[in-house]
């Protein structure tokens, strides 16, 4: 009984294992006819997809070979066209010539006539001369020569005076027209070109928001107030001035490098010696940008292009740099504008004046650290760079070291001259101000025949009144000179002084 089980269990077990298997078989079959058709379709779709690019590209292909087409006729034509219209010009050209060359035969064959008429007319002129001429030594008794010998000896002793008259004259003349023409020149590039005048002080005052800050810059035992110090190299003063602080110190750039990192550091309010110094490398590149960016504008703001970069970098030193209280980069633009302007009203080469103006104290940006003056440190850094020979003559000529040969270096001169001159460009004190006017005054005193002198303008000018009596004309033409040659030698001034003798005779009488 119980084996006739085991191999029922047995054999419906086999008839499953059959089944499945039949089962399972027609599945996959299915799944791959299925699989088949998928893929008949995938590439017929693929099949069309690309039948449909082929020809798109086809009618692109087509559209493009026409446009191409379109557009070489289009250019042959036009090119046509140009040889057609330079034929005609060409032909036209011709015609002209044509009808120059016949006037020009015209004109030749009329004036060989004329030539002719000429040489027959001084022919019969000069026949007709001597016959006048032997008919006056007949009636005269004297020769030609023995004539013109009397002749010119009377006229002479009659136009010696008359001569000497003109030639002061003339003189005169040149010589007020001269200096009207420079005055105008000067005075319209002073006032078309107003430049203003800061003066430069060493030290800088740093706000504080509340007295507690000072000892947070000083730090524990001094630490932050030292290692701001060596790294910036500017003394921080800190003194009993309510919520501010000083930065001193001759180096204009490292004082602005100062100023930044401490205003950072108040304003982060972290302060310690790893602060510092990463606030002043930051403050060391933002002065750099700044230096880069204003020898960038100076060259903008007065036209003058191509400069060497390393040129516009030592302009832009300038900016950090003052001569007497002037800052030098404001100068050197002033200096430009008014070179340019001047070279403007001559005709003469404005650009080349601009840039030698501009250029004429970069010496001075590197002055501290280079040996010698700011003149020959100028002219060596513009012959490195490779500067217009005629902009190095200027810069070595702006100061009187060498003599200038071009109107431009004397542009330059003049130009340094009258923007050092301007009220408010030289800082001097009030003591010394007054000695130079009393000095002048002095000067004028010490020639005689002088009653008083009055030194005006600012001590640009001064005004001497004569004795009539003791001073004529000509002497006072002379006494000018000579005070002007004193003032020049026995004093120091900016720019030029103006010296005026003034005479004067009255003759009063009354009509009763």
């Amino acid at each position: 009984m119980e084996s006739s089980q085991i191999l029922l269990v047995i054999v419906v077990a086999l008839v499953a294992l059959a089944a499945g298997f039949l089962i399972r078989k027609n599945i996959a079959e299915g799944k791959l006819s299925s699989a088949e058709a998928q893929s008949k379709k995938i590439l017929e779709e693929a099949e069309k997809e690309a039948d449909g690019k082929r020809r798109e590209a086809v009618v692109l292909a087509k559209e493009e070979v026409l446009k191409l087409r379109n557009e070489m006729e289009k250019e042959l034509r036009d090119r046509r066209n140009e040889l057609q219209r330079l034929e005609r010009r060409l032909l036209q050209k011709e015609e002209t010539l044509d009808r120059k060359m016949d006037s020009m035969e015209k004109k030749d064959e009329s004036l060989g006539r004329k030539e002719v008429e000429i040489e027959n007319t001084k022919a019969e002129l000069s026949t007709l001369f001597n016959r006048q001429l032997a008919e006056l030594e007949r009636i005269s008794g004297l020769s030609s020569e023995e004539a013109r010998h009397i002749l010119l000896n009377d006229v002479e002793k009659e136009l010696q005076h008359d001569m000497a008259v003109m030639i002061k004259e003339y003189e005169h003349r040149a010589k007020e027209e001269s200096e009207k023409r420079a005055r105008d020149v000067i005075s319209s590039a002073i006032q078309r070109c107003a430049a203003d005048h800061v003066a430069e002080v060493t030290v800088a005052v740093i706000p504080l928001p509340n007295d507690e800050m000072k000892g947070r810059i000083i730090g524990r035992e001094g630490r932050n107030i030292r290692a701001f110090e060596t790294l910036t190299g500017i003394d921080l003063i800190i003194d009993d001035t309510p919520e501010a602080v000083i930065l001193s110190g001759f180096d204009p750039i490292r004082r602005e490098v100062a100023r930044l990192a401490l205003e950072r550091l108040i304003s982060d309010g972290r302060i310690h010696p790893a602060r510092i110094e990463e606030m002043v490398e930051k403050a060391q590149k933002d002065v750099e940008v700044q230096i880069r960016e204003a020898g960038e504008q100076a060259t903008f703001e007065t036209g003058v292009m191509g400069l060497h970069p390393e040129l516009v970098k030592l302009l832009g030193r300038l900016k950090f740099r003052t001569s007497y209280g002037q800052n030098v980069l404001k100068h050197s633009i002033e200096v430009c504008h008014l070179a340019g302007l001047m070279a403007a009203e001559l005709g003469i080469d404005v650009k080349l004046a601009k840039r030698a103006g501009l250029l004429h104290d970069i010496g001075k940006a590197v002055d501290h650290e280079v040996e010698g003056p700011h003149v020959a440190i100028g002219v060596s850094l513009c012959q490195k760079y490779k500067e217009n020979p005629e902009v190095i003559h200027a810069i070595a000529a702006h100061h009187g070291d060498e003599e200038p040969r071009t109107i431009e270096a004397v542009l330059v001169q003049a130009a340094d001259a009258i923007s050092a001159a301007r009220p408010g460009a030289r800082r001097e004190t009030l003591e010394s101000y007054i000695k130079r006017l009393q000095k002048l005054e002095e000067i004028a005193g010490t020639f005689e025949g002088v009653e008083k002198s009055f030194a005006i303008q600012a001590g640009r000018e001064i005004r001497i009144m004569v004795k009539p009596d003791k001073i004529d004309d000509l002497a006072a033409i002379r006494l000018v000179r000579d005070v002007a040659k004193k003032i020049e030698n026995e004093l120091d001034y900016p720019g030029q002084i103006k010296v005026i003798i003034i005479r004067e005779t009255r003759y009063v009488e009354y009509a009763k």
